[in-house]
């Protein structure tokens, strides 16, 4: 589509990184908001939290890209400088930054799941805007398609392969999905029946969607557990769901116990 959204000389602001950027800061506002709001947290807290978040979901997310192809990354300093700004793994920015955001919490004394809550949501909006990002730079692309609705990349620059030949638009399916998410989140917000039921909620729907989605993705470097049968995405959608199904039924069981 349009992956470089302008050019000074030799410094370029690619589309994908500018859409990350948008979300990154909408979501900050969102956060700072929504804690200082309901949980009373200031705003510098939040500050040095987004930083802890940004950092861990970036290196998170760009090695477990590179390890969909270690051999060609991690063989070539050149290959891994070459992508080193596109090309993310959402799964590996989610599993890297939990943890630390969870570490976090419990180091500044915060409430643990009211915020991992509010976090799903500005998640929501970070990763949805992100995925507009991968659309203009024409990477997670789907596979051809005769539908109306495919869309054909012609830019020479467009990670997109094959180039002008309709493909399904995987990264707007990926950021309708999201954007879904988002709105039933914001509408669970006001009926919410445990803390921590939104982020589970975000977390399940989402690997569910994921796990669909993958069958029309075209971009088949990302790696396969059985080849041409399961990805690495779906298979680690399955232990996603498996997990988070679980612990959402448990804090559920207990939040009844609880009334």
């Amino acid at each position: 589509m349009h992956p470089e959204l302008f050019s000074i000389g030799d410094f370029t602001i690619h589309t994908y990184g500018f859409m990350i950027m948008i979300g990154a800061t909408l979501g900050f506002f969102y956060m700072t908001y929504s804690a200082k709001k309901d949980l009373g947290i200031e705003r510098d807290k939040i500050q040095n939290l987004a930083i802890l978040v940004i950092v861990s979901a970036f290196i998170g997310g760009k090695l477990f890209f590179y390890l969909e192809d270690p051999s060609y990354y991690f063989g070539s300093w050149e290959n891994m400088k070459r992508n080193f700004r596109t090309g993310f793994v959402f799964y590996g920015s989610l599993l890297f930054a939990v943890p630390l955001i969870v570490w976090y919490f419990k180091k500044e004394k915060w409430p643990l799941w009211p915020l991992m809550d509010r976090l799903a949501i500005t998640a929501c909006i970070i990763h949805g805007l992100g995925r507009l990002g991968c659309f203009f730079a024409g990477c997670c692309h789907g596979v051809p398609t005769d539908m109306p609705w495919g869309v054909t990349f012609t830019d020479p620059i467009s990670q997109a392969e094959p180039l002008h030949t309709p493909l399904h638009p995987t990264q707007l399916y990926s950021a309708t999905l999201i954007f879904g998410i988002m709105i039933v989140l914001l509408m669970l917000k006001r009926y919410n029946r445990f803390e921590g039921q939104l982020f589970f909620v975000y977390i399940i729907i989402y690997a569910f969607g994921r796990g669909i989605i993958e069958f029309f993705r075209g971009d088949e470097e990302r790696g396969y557990i059985i080849d041409g049968v399961l990805s690495h995405s779906q298979f680690i959608s399955l232990g996603v769901i498996a997990v988070t199904v679980w612990a959402y039924l448990r804090f559920k069981k207990k939040a009844r116990f609880r009334k």
